[in-house]
Order: structure tokens, then sequence, then C-alpha cells
């Protein structure tokens, strides 16, 4: 009889614990598809660097439950990764090629694909040098430039506009032996701030950025020098549907997103 209370008194205490373990189980099972929902995962080409973060700040003001994070690269780099699974949920383009491949790949929301902006490159010089950027592109044939920074053009959109305006001055030919490729245009605009190179071809929007504006002067290069540089997002299978990836678009495609594009030097679609 004593075992039989015992055992009585085992399965009272432990009918109370279950239900609490199995409780605690539905709301994890149920709140983490929540937690999922309200965070976004952005990759966005280099050139956004300092336009994203404010864009980012700005949407968190308005959206506090929502986490967007943001990965940076060239955008090259980012298709072959979404090629291979990798899990975002929008991915912000340097040029509208890779969005249009990766919706006919079935990787990226067909006809989800949008322009946001257009971008312009520029001639970069340290202020500690003694070349002066207002000589335009051919200063970069001066034998005081001995390297000569552009990002890689078969990644970053950026580097295969610097290429075609260099053609377009004649001086492609003339610059092999000076140039030095950065994976991306960050990683360009670092070679220039780090005196790996004497000069670099970045994108405006780097150049008018707190974090350089102050460490160099540049060139506008002309933007019949080369192609267009429209820049699209996309959004990927895995932002498909999500209602935090369409208010994270909407904030982007106002006013506000706007008014930080144009900050940044970049114009808008019409």
């Amino acid at each position: 009889m004593m075992n039989l209370r015992r055992s009585k008194g085992l399965v009272t205490k432990f009918i109370p614990v279950a239900c609490v373990t199995w409780l605690l189980f539905l709301v994890m099972a149920f709140h983490n598809p929540v937690l999922a929902e309200e965070k976004i995962l952005i990759a966005a080409a280099a050139n956004l660097n300092p336009a994203m973060n404010d864009i980012i700040k700005g949407f968190k003001k308005e959206h506090p439950t929502i986490v967007a994070e943001v990965s940076y690269g060239s955008s090259g780099n980012f298709f072959a990764q979404i090629k291979q699974g990798a899990p975002f949920d929008i991915f912000f383009s340097a040029d509208t090629t890779y969005p249009v491949r990766l919706e006919d790949e079935g990787l990226a929301v067909k006809g989800e694909s949008k322009i946001y902006a257009f971008g312009s490159i520029v001639l970069w010089i340290p202020r500690s040098s003694s070349l002066n950027p207002r000589k335009g592109l051919p200063l970069v044939s001066d034998n005081k430039v001995k390297k000569l920074a552009i990002a890689n053009q078969k990644l970053a959109p950026y580097g295969m506009a610097a290429e075609e305006a260099l053609r377009y001055y004649g001086l492609w030919d003339k610059v092999q032996d000076k140039l030095v490729f950065g994976e991306n245009i960050s990683q360009t605009a670092q070679f220039v701030l780090s005196g790996a190179a004497d000069v670099g071809i970045i994108a405006l929007s780097q150049a008018i950025s707190p974090k350089m504006e102050n460490d160099g002067d540049y060139w506008i290069i002309p933007a019949e020098s080369y192609n267009k540089l429209g820049q699209a997002y996309t959004i990927l299978q895995r932002g498909k549907g999500k209602s935090d990836v369409k208010k994270f678009l909407e904030f982007v495609q106002g006013k506000k997103g706007e008014k930080v594009f144009l900050k940044y030097g970049y114009s808008l679609p019409k």
C-alpha cells in the first residue's frame, strides 16, 4: 500500500510539471515564427553602405519591433551566394542584371525587381596627396600615380563602370601596370584610404559619406563615359509574402528613403 501511495503521489506531482513543459513548448513553437517574421535579412551592394545604414536607422524608428540585418559585398558575390542557397530576403544590387537573372532562375519572386536609384563614380584622391583631382581622369596616367584602385569589374558593376570610363578616355591600356582591384567598391575605397593606392575610382556615395568626406577630394566622372548605373532590388524566395519585407521596401521607396538616397548623391528613377 505504501508503494502504491508513493506512486500515486509521484504521478500527481508529475502531471503539473508535464503540463507546464507542454505549455512552454507550445509557446515557443508559436512564438518562434513571429520572431523569424520580424527579422529581415538583406544583401546589399557595397556602395550602399552609407545610405543603407541611414535607412535602417530611420526604419527602426518607425518599426522598433522589426529587426533588419544587412550584409554588404559585391553584387557578383551575392549573386553566387544566393544561387548556393544563402538565406536572404531582399537583394539590393548595384545593377539591374543580377536581380533579373535571379528571377529568371526562380530564385527571386518574378516581376518584383525594381530600380531604386542611379549611382555615379568619381576619381578620389587623399587630402595628403599633391595630386589635383580637378585635372580629371587623365590624371591617372601621371607618373606620380603608381597605383590606381578600382573594383573587380567581374564582380562589381562599379568596377565595370570604372573600366568603361577609362576606355572612353583612352586610358585603359595605359594604366594596366597600375591597377589594383578591390573585391568590392568598399575595399577599393579602403585601398586609397590606407595608402595602398594613390588614387581610386569609387562611388560618389562613398566620397560624400561622413567616413570619407574629410579625408580626400574627388572629381565626378562624366556620366556619358560609362553605362548608366541603374541599381535594382529584388525579393528573394525567402522573403516572398512577408509583411515585414513589404514594410521595409515601402520605407525605402517612400519620401524618407528617397531623401537618404539623394543625400548620398544618387539620382532617383522618375
